[in-house]
């Protein structure tokens, strides 16, 4: 198995261009991952990559057995696979993201059950706003909230999530009811922006009698955490845009009021994202399966009765 875990480094070392990365990606350290990597090398008799204080960058060599090498690892998972689920016995981990506020509210409190459930399967959940890259970080399934670029992963849809523009009281009282997407853009009410690195405008989306148009929205306050953009709303700072099921307790008891009605902002879709060929993974559809159907029941329950 040396000789497996030896190729598996290389693998996420090359895909993540990154020593360190790939050793936090695999749970060890840096010079185990170099060891691991010089072992290879020697062992084939070839230069894998070639290294600079800066960079680090495959060999021609090594791009040539990057692609034997991932075909090998995704052959052994496959057979490891098809193992578990003929015996049931199903084992090994399960690496998942989830944006924050769906992460704490929808997957982390089902964990513990999924895991009595399949006590051998463990569950590596990351929850984070910013834009995930489910291949180049080695994730199993990644769930996203809001409208999906065009991706090569598999997508399925696990609920469409209404989304509402709001403000607490007291900032409508001070600023008003911009009342439609025209009355927020160029600067005319403070909007709470969700912002990653990278990021190079804010535009919001929203539903005109002529169809969805974009808004160009701008506002002192950002953040990368959703969770804190709704701290900032109910201290009266802006309006948020934000789906129904996070503000859905604020707004049934008045912390928050929907404004701008005229023009709401398009649904967000939840969905989860994987692998085409970790689909076959028993252990990663049963996670699927169970998390998906809590999540779906959790979210009707979270806006029950509310109408905005």
């Amino acid at each position: 198995m040396a000789y497996v875990s030896n190729i598996r480094m290389f693998v996420r070392v090359f895909e993540l261009g990154s020593m360190s990365a790939a050793a936090r990606d695999q749970r060890t350290s840096p010079a185990v991952a170099s060891a691991r990597i010089a072992e290879l090398e020697r062992h084939l008799g070839i230069r894998l990559f070639n290294r600079t204080t800066r960079r680090l960058q495959p060999t021609e060599n090594g791009r040539l057995f990057y692609d034997g090498a991932r075909k090998v690892l995704e052959a052994i998972d496959d057979a490891e696979a098809a193992v578990m689920a003929s015996t049931r016995d199903l084992r090994g981990t399960v690496f998942v993201a989830a944006p924050l506020g769906v992460g704490r509210r929808f997957i982390a409190p089902h964990v513990p059950a999924f895991k009595d459930e399949f006590p051998r399967i463990d569950v590596r959940l990351r929850l984070s706003d910013r834009k995930i890259d489910v291949i180049g970080e080695g994730l199993d399934l990644a769930f996203h909230l809001g409208t999906l670029e065009d991706s090569t992963l598999k997508m399925r849809l696990v609920a469409e999530c209404p989304r509402i523009l709001c403000a607490a009281p007291g900032y409508v009282a001070r600023r008003g009811d911009p009342l439609n997407g025209g009355g927020l853009a160029k600067g005319r009410h403070d909007c709470l922006n969700l912002r990653f690195p990278g990021a190079t405008e804010f535009q919001w989306t929203l539903v005109t009698p002529e169809g969805p148009r974009r808004f160009e929205v701008s506002g002192p306050y950002e953040s990368d955490d959703g969770d804190v953009l709704t701290g900032w709303a109910l201290d009266g700072r802006g309006i948020v845009m934000k789906p129904i099921f996070e503000v859905a307790d604020h707004l049934r008891a008045g912390r928050l009021i929907p404004v701008a009605r005229e023009t709401p902002p398009i649904p967000a879709q939840l969905t989860c994202l994987t692998q085409h060929r970790r689909l076959r993974d028993p252990k990663i559809r049963a996670f699927t399966d169970f998390i998906v159907a809590r999540c779906r029941a959790d979210l009707s329950r979270a806006t029950e009765g509310l109408v905005v």
